[in-house]
């Protein structure tokens, strides 16, 4: 059977086009000009200026990133999931706020580790925590929201596996996952996980590892700058249109059902992990907690509309069901810490 989408048409391709961080950017400042021409240069010229406070933070994170991938560190996270069960929880809650994999990219990772037997606790873990953090999003993070907040992200994605390591152990044992999968593992909406045998440090003494560093340096650099821009476009209309009385009407104040509130709406509204600290800093500027912020920062990690979409195809739905009540519950305890710890003494 012929493939289509090998030759879309002319029509399809400019939608494609149009649905682009870039090109939603630029759409967005001509809307503004148009419409509200008073206020294009504030607008743009907020978001150059953001994006340029960052540009430090974005080349240290993507020679980070690259130099992770071109060395073959993934190999180091499989060894997490040998030995006994609870010391693969700990270990793999630890590992996946070290793992450059975004809430896609782990799934055939994590398919390859169930087929192969892993526990499903220490999955779980990793799982849960790996989306939220990483050396590249911890350093996004710092950049926009302060290192408080990047830490106390770094804290939660711990956490998080933690709690879902140990409470899948718990139900795992009464009997609860006999068979955690539905089918055979799934390709990456994120791009297929090269795992290396043994990291090799020294990269640059490989000619096929050099071309892995060029090739992630490039390739991440141009994803991280266009959602940085597109997230600090997003950012400026926040601060220069969204009254703060809308903000606080919605998640507001320092209780738990604006909290709540937040893990919930950033569980469809998650965008990915570069383009919420910006966002979020604009919604604070506006009136968001510190906790609502980290409980929508924490769901949305977990929950995003690609990776929710693998895990269907590859657990069955009681799994799939732990896991998103998992991130949501996580997320929400999560935000509530954070909030009592803002809290003047």
């Amino acid at each position: 059977m012929t493939d289509i989408t090998q030759n879309p048409s002319p029509l399809r391709l400019v939608w494609q086009r149009a649905q682009s961080p870039w090109a939603l950017a630029v759409l967005i400042l001509l809307l503004v000009a148009l419409l509200d021409p008073a206020n294009a240069w504030s607008v743009l010229s907020f978001a150059v200026q953001a994006l340029l406070s960052t540009s430090v933070y974005i080349l240290f994170a993507v020679t980070l990133l690259a130099y992770l991938k071109a060395t073959g560190a993934e190999a180091m996270v499989a060894r997490a999931f040998v030995g006994r069960e609870t010391r693969m929880i700990v270990a793999a809650a630890l590992l996946g706020g070290l793992a450059p994999f975004c809430s896609c990219e782990v799934i055939p990772f994590i398919a390859g580790l169930l087929a192969l037997g892993a526990p499903l606790s220490a999955v779980m873990a990793f799982w849960l925590s790996s989306p939220l953090i990483d050396p590249p999003t911890l350093l996004i993070t710092a950049a926009a929201l302060g290192w408080p907040f990047a830490i106390a992200k770094a804290v939660s994605a711990v956490g998080l596996g933690l709690f879902g390591g140990f409470a899948v152990k718990l139900l795992r044992g009464r009997g609860v996952f006999a068979q955690p999968l539905r089918r055979a593992p799934v390709s990456s909406c994120c791009g297929a996980t090269k795992t290396a045998t043994k990291p090799n440090w020294r990269f640059w003494q490989e000619a096929d590892r050099r071309a892995e560093f060029q090739a992630q340096f490039v390739q991440n650099g141009l994803f991280l700058l266009k959602w940085m821009a597109f997230a600090y476009v997003l950012e400026a209309l926040l601060v220069h249109y969204v009254k703060a009385e809308w903000i606080a009407t919605l998640v507001g104040g320092d209780g738990i059902a604006s909290i709540a509130i937040a893990a919930l709406v950033g569980m469809p509204a998650y965008l990915n992990s570069y383009v919420a600290p910006p966002l979020l800093a604009g919604l604070m500027a506006q009136g968001m907690s510190a906790g609502a912020a980290l409980a929508f920062m924490v769901a949305g990690a977990v929950s995003s509309i690609p990776a929710m979409a693998a895990v269907w195809s590859l657990v069955n739905p009681r799994v799939f069901a732990t896991y998103l009540g998992l991130g949501v519950s996580g997320a929400i305890l999560s935000g509530i810490l954070f909030q009592m710890l803002q809290a003047p003494l």
